[in-house]
C-alpha cells in the first residue's frame, strides 16, 4: 500500500488508523514524498529496511510492537527523520518517544497544515554556519574541502555528518548531530532553548522547548557525560546551554 510517484524524497507512514494514515499519506505526497504506508510496527520496521526513507511518521499506539519499540529498531537501521504521533496527551509518552531517537512529535488530533509545517521545518535545517553573537570564532578547519569543527576531544565532520569523541565515532541521530554542530560552531555563545528551536528545529513554538531539553540530555549521554558531570555541554541556569571550555 502506498502512493508511489518516483520522487527524490521517500517517506514511510506507520499508522493503524485508516483515516489518519490516508491523511498523512496524502499530505506527504503533496509535499513531494514518495510514500509507503503500513499499519503495524513490524511492517514499519521492514518498510524502513526495504525503502530507506528520508522521513518516518510513527504512531505511538500500534498493534504488536508499539511505536517506541518500532522507533528503537528503526534507529538501528536508519537515520531518517522520525516524527512520533500520539493520541495520549501525556508528557512521559512524548519523552519516551524522543529518547528512542524521534526527532519531533505531533499529538492527535492534528491538521494537515501542522504536519506540513513540522516536516518542512525539519527539512529546512541549516547545514551551513552562522556567525557568533559575541564575535568568538568557531573552532573549525577545512580538511579536504570538508568543514570540520574541533572542540577539545570532540571533532565533527560537518559535510560527512560524522562526529567523534577522541578516536571513537559517535552514533547520533540527525537531530543530535545538528544540535551538536550548532553548539560547536559558536562554542562561547549561550544558546537559549528558543534559539536552538529556531536554528535546529526551525520552529517558533515555545511550548516545544522540552524538545531541546530531552535531546540535550540524550546528546550528553552519548558524549559520555554522567549525571552531574559537565565535560562538554554546560547548562547556564535560567538561560540555556553552551559548550564547556576544553580542558
Amino acid at each position: 500500500m502506498g502512493t508511489r510517484v518516483s520522487n527524490d524524497r521517500r517517506a514511510v507512514v506507520v499508522e493503524d488508523d485508516e483515516d489518519i494514515r490516508a491523511l498523512i499519506e496524502f499530505t506527504l505526497a503533496q509535499q513531494g514524498f514518495d510514500v509507503v504506508a503500513v499499519d503495524s510496527g513490524l511492517a514499519g520496521v521492514e518498510a524502513v529496511r526495504e525503502h530507506q526513507p528520508d522521513l518516518v511518521t510513527l504512531d505511538l499506539g500500534l498493534p504488536g510492537i508499539d511505536g517506541i519499540e518500532a522507533c528503537r529498531r528503526i534507529r538501528e537501521i536508519s537515520d531518517a527523520y522520525v516524527v512520533m504521533i500520539t493520541a495520549r496527551d501525556d508528557e512521559i509518552d512524548r519523552l519516551l518517544g524522543l529518547e528512542t531517537g524521534a526527532d519531533d512529535f505531533i499529538a492527535k488530533p492534528f491538521s494537515a497544515r501542522e504536519l506540513k509545517a513540522r516536516v518542512n521545518a525539519m527539512f529546512r535545517r541549516p547545514r551551513t554556519g552562522v556567525p557568533s553573537s559575541n564575535g568568538t570564532a568557531p573552532a573549525s578547519v577545512v580538511d579536504d574541502d570538508n568543514e570540520v569543527l574541533v572542540h577539545g576531544a570532540l571533532r565533527v565532520d560537518v559535510d560527512g555528518r560524522r562526529a567523534f569523541r577522541d578516536d571513537d565515532e559517535l552514533v547520533l541521530t540527525r537531530t543530535e548531530f545538528d544540535l551538536l554542530t550548532e553548539l560547536m560552531r559558536t562554542p562561547a555563545r549561550v544558546w537559549t532553548r528558543e534559539a536552538l528551536l529556531r536554528s535546529v528545529w526551525g520552529t517558533e513554538w515555545a511550548s516545544d522547548t522540552h524538545l531541546v531539553e530531552v535531546h540535550i540530555g540524550n546528546l550528553r549521554r552519548k558524549l559520555g557525560e554522567t549525571r552531574g558531570e559537565v565535560r562538554f555541554i554546560r547548562t547556564v541556569r535560567g538561560v540555556g546551554y553552551r559548550m564547556e571550555l576544553p580542558v
